[in-house]
């Protein structure tokens, strides 16, 4: 072919392309501007680094000629697909583009997402999904829905093989929640993002009760409330840069382990501050976060469910360079007890590390299970039962800290010798026992006290008495229970030098399909 009759097919391409980019139009991406919304394009330009990005299946339309819709066929049908970069490592996206049919899931628009993510799992890298949509596309039926279910099937097939990250831009709601939910992690925007299974119209319809977007399923309720979101970003920008973030934590698939990055903080740093934040009296609070932040790499902690069931802890840092998972009890929130919604927390956070190859640390000050009657009833011991489960199916290196309390259950739960932890470490602080001194000494001085002259006195005897002979690390070192009794401000290099011992650890379990979680 001649220069001449190349040009103007090479024109076309470029009208093509131009006219994709534009999505709905431009009064469309004027009212998704208004909305304090990016369109998905803009949204891709500030997750990814500058120029990597590549789409594909930018011409694709929809194949429904009902409804008036045979005349609207509009290239992309509503998502933006590819695959880019993030700090140089490779990942897969899908950017749901509402000013194009309200961002709608039609079978096309399905199949598209269903391709990278596809890649995503051939080429062993992460997905990370932009949703911004008004559910499935009505006019398509069930066709739409079929594609809905696509996703759904790629999800569950995905789950620990690559890390699956969804951030909520807009709406999100009937069965389009579930994808995200399946997801590793989910994030969503302050007062712009909204998920529910029912709208506030059919809640009305159905049980009277008058409800806003914000209060039914808004970024605020689902990371406080539900526990449904892990993050709750303060805008569109601050939600990209919290995947960017994330993303460093995390390897690119199952078969390989995270990237150890330099660090400029001393291995060796021993922090004499540590000696002193935990109080000398055993029922005063404290804030284990502080700990966490003297001992990680240069104080950076990434909190995980910060907003929900805030008495566990759990979160990425980096020990020596290395990525970890951190649980830990938080003493200032309800003395640090387990209960219903800590233990879904810290066993779904314990199963993510463990199928990415991360290790876990885990600092614990546990005075035990929360009792009462909301929490057996609420199955408590269905949902301990899934922190045990957790902590004893995982593989990979497992350092435990006890920092004061380990009671009762709870202590067997947070992953001691006794269900496989590679190095259990305790401070001189820790208590030790079935139950705490002033319960104990209840129950098996019973009647004693009661025919005591001075109760309240003999009580604080037998108190002390039994927490010399119980309720302290030395008995259970001299079982060989605790690896090693060691002084706080030693935690980080200790921490450090067992991740390096352990860098070549091999675990396995036996043949199975799957093991049955209490779920």
């Amino acid at each position: 072919m001649t220069q001449e009759a190349i040009n103007p097919k090479i024109q076309e391409l470029r009208e093509r392309k131009a006219a994709a980019k534009m999505g709905g139009g431009e009064e469309r991406i004027a009212r998704q501007h208004a909305k304090g919304r990016m369109t998905a394009r803009e949204r891709l330009e500030l997750l990814l680094d500058k120029g990597s990005f590549r789409e594909l299946d930018v011409f694709v339309t929809h194949n429904c000629n009902d409804f008036g819709l045979a005349d609207q066929k509009i290239p992309g049908d509503g998502v933006v697909t590819g695959y880019g970069t993030i700090n140089g490592r490779l990942v897969f996206v899908y950017s749901q583009d509402f000013t194009v049919f309200g961002g709608s899931v039609s079978r096309s628009h399905a199949a598209k997402i269903c391709k990278v993510m596809d890649m995503a799992m051939r080429n062993g890298a992460p997905i990370i999904g932009l949703n911004d949509s008004g559910g499935a596309r009505i006019q398509e039926g069930v066709f739409s829905l079929a594609g809905y279910a696509e996703i759904f099937y790629r999800n569950v097939i995905a789950s620990g093989v690559v890390p699956q990250i969804s951030v909520i831009m807009g709406p999100c709601a009937g069965g389009a929640v579930y994808s995200p939910a399946i997801t590793d992690f989910v994030i969503m925007v302050k007062d712009t993002s909204h998920m529910f299974v029912t709208g506030p119209d059919v809640i009305k319809t159905v049980t009277h009760e008058d409800v806003t977007f914000e209060e039914l399923g808004g970024a605020f309720v689902h990371s406080t409330k539900s526990g449904v979101a892990h993050f709750a970003a303060e805008n569109e920008e601050d939600a990209l840069f919290l995947v960017q973030q994330l993303v460093s934590y995390l390897p690119d698939n199952n078969m390989e382990d995270p990237q150890v990055m330099a660090s400029q903080d001393d291995p060796l740093r021993q922090d004499p501050e540590l000696d002193t934040i935990v109080p000398d009296n055993p029922n005063r609070p404290y804030d284990m976060k502080v700990i966490i932040k003297h001992i990680v790499d240069d104080g950076q902690f990434l909190e995980v469910h910060e907003h929900w069931a805030m008495n566990i802890i759990v979160g990425f840092a980096r020990l020596g360079g290395r990525s970890v998972g951190i649980v830990a009890q938080q003493p200032a929130v309800l003395a640090g007890v387990l209960d219903v919604d800590a233990s879904q927390k810290a066993a779904r956070f314990v199963r993510f590390c463990d199928a990415f190859n991360i290790p876990l640390i885990v600092l614990e000050d546990v005075p035990g299970f929360m009792p009462g009657l909301n929490q057996e009833h609420g199955g408590i011991i269905r949902h301990g039962a899934k922190l045990l489960y957790a902590f004893a199916e995982a593989t990979v290196p497992k350092l435990t800290v006890i920092v004061r309390k380990a009671y009762g259950g709870a202590y067997c739960v947070m992953n001691p010798r006794h269900i496989g932890a590679d190095l259990v470490l305790a401070w001189p602080s820790a208590e030790i026992a079935v139950m705490g001194p002033d319960g104990a000494v209840n129950v098996i001085f019973r009647r004693e006290l009661a025919q005591a002259e001075d109760p309240v006195a003999r009580k604080n005897e037998l108190v002390e008495e039994y927490r010399q002979r119980f309720a302290n690390p030395y008995v259970a070192a001299s079982a060989g229970f605790i690896d090693n009794v060691i002084e706080p401000h030693e935690t980080r290099p200790r921490l450090i030098n067992a991740l390096e011992m352990l860098q070549n650890k091999h675990g396995s379990l036996p043949p199975k399909k799957h093991g049955n979680i209490p779920l």
